[in-house]
């Protein structure tokens, strides 16, 4: 992922490098004394690698996951597409036989390997495997010369077709439609064609690809070939023709013939020349590329920005543990600084120990990185096993590719030495006196005038900066250029406040303004970017553990009477906070990786709470009391089935019937996200027929739903969308309102209208074409006349809503009718089943997403686990002297457990708050959560199995240097040496 990140990343990687190979050239005092330390603290070593190893895994891990994603729909495209690059439809009668004859012209075009024309039809199939009947209602069948088929496309390639035609009364099937009817080669099938069923037994059947995988859009990739001359004489028969279908291969093999779309598309349409308007051009392998590229580039950035809370917990374990080795090296330091060290050499000792153990990570780190990658893609096979993009279902398969790898080590090793590094120079900044006695640091001077000078000017211009950042609801900037200026302006206030005061005042407000920025400006949410989020939780947890951190004493009040007890535990609970209070940067480190993934859990769990709460709202708007939506051909059903739906023998346990008009259209996009044409389907609702359907936003004058759909039935300029119109991938937000326009055009004839959007669905779930639409086709609905004026007679009814009687089952009625229209290709869809299902699967995608981010808990809790271990070699000398005194060694190793319990609370406590505050926040007041109207619950039963996992963990990963603690004898650790 992210090729065009790869080549600057390298350059500062290179920089990077050739910077600390100087250092370790010009500098071999320094080069000694760091291999040293690594060669005699190995266990500090491990301590630092392991962290190092977990940032740079979840990075890899994140792009990996968008490789195999964009990968796997890729390949979809080119297995089920093979060499068709294009596609032209062209119309019935005389005039699309002269288009075909036009375009016969192509096959002498260098840009072109091959032209195939082929006919098809919309068909249904039934078989009888042991006796029992399995019907397939959607399937095309087409008739076409298999020895030019076998030609098609790149000589020496694949065509997906090959052999002799099919003998009269037997039939190719591929292997989609074969396993949907359960049968195989020389058993029976029954197609009907335009309503007449035709037996035949299958010859072979083919595997989906290529020509054998090819569809008119969606899902519709269930093939039936036909001998030669039978689908001419079954629409003979029946008075119609079939679709005439021109495909085309453009130079360069299945892959590289995508980079000539644009001039052989051209190239078509000069050769129809008048009949041009006349046919549908379609680019079917460009399209799903297209569509692959920004799904697979949406879900990699989403996992990227759920690691990115587990990648800035890696980065705070590497400053702890680089915090920790400076205080105890300490002393060290000091001597080394007073026999004439500069501190520029220090500071170069201690990154070249550092960037040694981050190169040392890298090789781990990426192989941990694609076995992540892989876990998550074993489990994002299930979730989008019935997700189609342009074709069939999604087959997970997982890819790695070098750019990924590259840009995950580049990233993980750039982190690993900018956190060590400014953790280095922070920690070279010592009083050589006092680091030689082994002394507390003082309480800090007061700011010097060039830093006050300094920061107060950026305080200024950050706060010039902000005032039109949050005026246009720049998302990023609303949020970060307010807590900048605050930020800065702390040095100014440290001059006129105490200490404590200030810096819990910035850090009060910094909370504040992430909190209610939602509240204020509520569409900074309106944007596909996922690095909003980061910048939101990233400022949400900083300032409360700041504020946290400075007020501990204040918050310890309530339970000061416990630890003054004179007794064993309240002694145990005394040392168990002593050292968080003392250490407020090492503490705040911890609490810092608590909070933020803590935070980020409660989040999911809270938004999958929230969308579960909102099902039953969800099905009442999709549904507006229709239980079922039936696709058919119109080819064949005519009017035949509405009419025995109102009437005839299929009106049984139907209450209402409204039929919708369909025709496929391109759209703009009315939130000017892109300036491609939009495919669309465009559907026309008959006038007065429907009321009920809700509305989350409507035209300013029209009081209610009903008036809207009052208004789109009397004036053609109206139409509604939902809120999804357009959608890029990104998060649900506000791109439009009603009063907006877009244009409409029909594909056929090139004409286009403007149009006023009246207002936005609820739910448009009705709307969307149950089979044969990809999954970026979205709906357009307009009056029934407004349909007709545009598209004339493209608009047919080939859908409709039923409405069921009470105590009948949408499931049971919708089995019946399937098998009952079988011939008219009928597929009738339980509105209210289809929209719990993509509940369930929303749930699934955030409980893998929950998966992923729990990784970034394993940082937190190993780095409460560092820094326990760090802990019983700092305080050494320290456990011995308490021992020598009395205390008991289950005293000393319960004050250890108590203390990462400690610190483990507050970190669960401020992440599971702040999650749940951040969630209503947004949920009252971002516009991707209009339309949920399940309320806002609580998730205690997610959040509290959350926090006693968090805990437990954290316990277990205490209890070996407790124990160590412990173990430790007086008489060895109160010696000078080691």
């Amino acid at each position: 992922m992210y090729p065009a990140l790869l080549a600057p990343l390298l350059v500062i990687l290179a920089a990077s490098l050739a910077a600390l190979l100087l250092v370790a050239v010009r500098q071999p005092v320094s080069r000694r004394l760091a291999f040293r330390q690594m060669a005699r603290r190995r266990t500090e070593a491990a301590l630092v690698i392991s962290g190092s190893v977990l940032g740079t895994a979840i990075i890899v891990g994140a792009l990996v996951v968008g490789d195999t994603l964009n990968f796997s729909v890729r390949q979809e495209a080119y297995r089920t597409l093979g060499p068709v690059d294009e596609r032209v439809i062209t119309p019935p009668g005389p005039a699309g036989r002269a288009a075909v004859d036009r375009l016969g012209a192509l096959a002498a075009d260098p840009d072109v390997d091959g032209v195939l024309t082929a006919e098809a039809t919309q068909a249904a199939a039934i078989s009888r495997p042991g006796g029992r009947p399995v019907a397939e209602p959607r399937v095309l069948a087409w008739q076409v010369d298999f020895p030019k088929a076998s030609r098609f496309g790149e000589a020496g390639g694949d065509s997906g077709l090959d052999g002799a035609d099919p003998r009269p009364g037997r039939v190719v099937l591929n292997d989609p439609l074969a396993r949907s009817l359960r049968v195989g080669a020389g058993e029976p099938v029954t197609l009907y064609l335009f309503g007449t069923p035709h037996t035949f037994r299958v010859d072979r059947v083919v595997p989906q690809e290529g020509l054998a995988g090819v569809g008119l859009g969606g899902r519709l990739t269930r093939d039936a070939f036909l001998p030669p001359g039978t689908l001419t004489a079954a629409a003979r028969a029946a008075g119609a023709e079939p679709r005439t279908v021109t495909f085309v291969s453009n130079r360069g093999g299945v892959e590289g013939g995508d980079a000539l779309t644009g001039t052989v598309t051209a190239d078509i349409r000069e050769a129809l020349g008048p009949l041009a308007g006349q046919s549908a051009i379609e680019t079917p392998k460009h399209t799903v590329l297209r569509d692959a590229k920004a799904a697979g580039d949406s879900l990699g950035a989403l996992f990227l920005m759920i690691g990115s809370f587990s990648i800035i917990a890696g980065a705070l374990l590497l400053v702890n543990i680089f915090v920790m080795l400076g205080e105890e090296r300490k002393p060290q330091m000091g001597m080394v600084r007073a026999v004439g060290m500069k501190r520029s050499r220090l500071i170069g000792s201690f990154t070249l120990e550092g960037a040694a153990y981050a190169l040392l990570s890298a090789l781990p780190g990426v192989a941990i990185g694609i076995g992540i990658g892989w876990g998550v893609a074993v489990i994002a096979a299930e979730i989008f096993r019935g997700w189609s993009v342009g074709g069939s279902s999604i087959r997970i398969v997982f890819a790695v590719t070098p750019t990924s790898v590259l840009n995950g080590v580049a990233m993980g090793l750039l982190i690993a030495f900018a956190a060590i590094l400014a953790t280095t120079v922070r920690i070279s900044r010592f009083n050589i006196i006092a680091a030689i006695r082994d002394l507390p640091p003082g309480t800090g001077r007061a700011p010097g005038r060039r830093l006050l000078i300094v920061s107060s000017t950026l305080a200024v211009l950050c706060a010039l900066a902000a005032v039109p950042a949050v005026a246009r609801s720049q998302a990023e900037q609303t949020y970060l250029l307010p807590a900048l200026a605050l930020a800065f302006a702390t040095p100014a206030l440290l001059r006129v406040l105490p200490r404590r005061t200030a810096t819990t005042l910035v850090a009060g407000a910094v909370l504040g303004w992430t909190l209610l920025a939602p509240v204020v400006r509520p569409r900074i949410f309106d944007t596909p970017s996922m690095s909003v989020y980061v910048i939101q939780g990233s400022l949400a947890a900083f300032s409360a553990v700041f504020l946290v951190s400075e007020n501990q004493k204040t918050l310890l009040r309530p339970v000061r009477r416990l630890l003054e007890r004179p007794s064993e535990p309240g002694l145990a609970a005394r040392l168990a906070v002593a050292y968080p209070l003392a250490k407020r940067f090492r503490t705040g480190a911890t609490l810092v990786m608590y909070t933020l993934i803590v935070f980020v859990l409660a989040l999911l769990t809270q938004i999958s709470g929230v969308l579960n709460a909102s099902v039953d709202s969800a099905v009442a708007d999709a549904t507006a009391g229709y239980s079922l939506r039936l696709d058919y051909n119109a080819q064949v059903a005519g009017d035949r089935l509405l009419t025995d739906l109102r009437r005839g023998p299929a009106a049984d346990g139907t209450a209402a019937v409204t039929p919708l008009l369909n025709a496929s259209g391109r759209a703009t996009d009315p939130g000017r996200r892109t300036g491609q044409p939009l495919d669309t389907a465009v559907v026309g609702v008959p006038d007065g027929a429907i009321t009920n359907i809700a509305f989350r936003e409507r035209l300013a004058g029209l009081p209610d739903d009903a008036a809207v759909w009052r208004a789109v039935a009397a004036d053609p300029r109206y139409v509604v969308v939902d809120a999804f119109f357009g959608s890029t991938g990104g998060p649900a937000g506000d791109y439009y309102d009603p009063g907006d326009t877009l244009a409409v055009t029909d594909p056929r004839t090139g004409r286009t209208e403007r149009k006023t959007i009246a207002g936005v669905l609820a739910n448009g779930m009705v709307f969307y074409p149950g089979t044969g639409a990809s999954s970026t086709v979205y709906p357009v609905v307009m009056g029934e006349s407004g349909m007709r004026d545009l598209f004339g007679e493209q608009a047919q009814n080939a859908s409709a809503l039923v409405r069921t009687d009470p105590g009948t089952s949408p499931e049971s009625l919708a089995t019946r009718l399937q098998g009952e229209y079988l011939s008219s290709s009928l597929v009738a869809t339980p509105i209210a089943s289809d929209v719990r299902q993509q509940f369930d699967s929303s749930t699934a995608f955030f409980r893998l997403m929950q998966g992923f981010l729990a990784l970034g808990l394993l940082v937190g809790v190993t780095g409460l686990g560092v820094v326990m271990v760090r802990a019983v070699r700092e305080r050494r000398r320290t456990i011995g002297i308490l021992r020598a005194l009395g205390f008991r060694a289950r005293t000393v190793q319960r004050s250890f457990l108590w203390e990462s319990a400690f610190i483990a609370v507050e970190g669960i406590v401020l992440g599971s708050v702040l999650g749940v505050l951040t969630t209503w926040l947004m949920y009252r007041n971002s516009a991707a959560f209009e339309g949920l109207e399940g309320g806002f619950p609580i998730e205690w039963a997610g959040i509290g199995v959350l926090a006693a996992a968090t805990f437990a963990a954290s316990l277990l990963a205490t209890v070996g240097p407790a124990r160590r603690a412990a173990a430790i004898r007086p008489a060895l650790a109160v010696r000078v040496s080691e």
